[in-house]
């Protein structure tokens, strides 16, 4: 099972390690705003937070500051090889360019905050072999709330062991809009790559943010959710 997630701080100090969020200097937001999230802020707000916030809690910094595109390359995992113990880096499957465009489903309340917390998430094993559409009904019948595709991968980048091999999940919560207001048919997801077809095997045992269609099941992926958000 994953790892106890790290204490607030801590999760702060990881993103700012890894240079996901700038430490001093003018920092600025993927929009290219100049009033982006710095390291000062993000601490600030990780320490803030803390105060009301239970063992197990994720700090999420919003998808407006730090978008899956930016994430997928830090997913690295150890993956032993012929040669040695190597690292691989994340990566988005080459179909889903929009990747940033898959935001919170209608009825999913984020918080309108740079940064935020997710109450003791779970991966959703129990959900494996259920569709998208059959685990949202389920999800909410639990008083729970689907994770989107950006907590989800800042789940993975705190804790790289929440992905397993046949057990990794969907994030429900995030869905992309088409032109004509309908959603799209695909659900975003992460996973172990197998390095097979387009992924190459250089890939193999990376992590992968994918997608799977809204109606189809799938036994090797749950259905990842929450106890609520909290800013």
């Amino acid at each position: 099972m994953p790892a106890a997630l790290p204490p607030l701080e801590a999760q702060a100090d990881h993103l700012v390690a890894l240079g996901l969020v700038p430490d001093g200097g003018t920092p600025a937001a993927p929009d290219g705003t100049p009033d982006g999230l710095d390291a000062a802020g993000l601490r600030s707000a990780a320490r803030r937070l803390a105060d009301a916030a239970p063992p197990g809690t994720l700090l999420v910094v919003h998808p407006r500051r730090l978008p899956p595109s930016a994430l997928a390359p830090h997913l690295r995992r150890e993956v032993r090889t012929r040669a040695g113990v190597v690292e691989r880096e994340g990566f988005v499957v080459e179909d889903m360019t929009d990747v940033d465009a898959f935001g919170p489903v209608d009825d999913l309340e984020v918080p309108d905050a740079d940064v935020y917390l997710v109450h003791a998430p779970e991966r959703g094993d129990e959900m494996a072999n259920a569709s998208p559409q059959e685990a949202a009904a389920r999800i909410a019948e639990r008083g729970r709330s689907p994770l989107t595709l950006a907590e989800g991968a800042q789940w993975v980048l705190q804790d790289p062991e929440v992905l397993e091999p046949g057990r990794c999940f969907m994030t429900i919560g995030s869905r992309r809009r088409r032109p004509d207001g309908a959603y799209d048919a695909r659900t975003p997801a992460l996973w172990i790559s197998g390095g097979t077809g387009r992924d190459g095997a250089g890939r193999r045992g990376a992590t992968k943010i994918g997608w799977c269609w809204w109606r189809n099941r799938h036994t090797w992926l749950g259905v990842a959710s929450t106890a609520a958000r909290h800013v």
